[in-house]
């Protein structure tokens, strides 16, 4: 059996190079979908504290002002 020749060596190089290529590109596509995936969650999150914040502060401002300093006193 004859070696293959640079030509032959040339084009097997280059298909697994298209192959890698092709991986790349699909293992790519997943990967920003994953990232827009992970963006919404993250941004859901932060809309969801925000608005946690907000019931937080609500109900701090109903509390009662402290009345410590008449006690003391006594």
């Amino acid at each position: 059996m004859p070696a293959p020749s640079s030509i032959d060596q040339v084009t097997e190089r280059v298909e697994r190079l298209l192959r890698q290529h092709e991986q790349l590109r699909r293992t790519n596509a997943l990967l920003a979908q994953q990232v827009m995936a992970l963006t919404q969650e993250r941004d859901s999150l932060k809309s969801r504290l925000q608005a946690a914040r907000a019931r937080v502060d609500a109900l701090l401002d109903r509390l009662p002002a402290n009345q410590n300093s008449s006690d003391d006193t006594a």
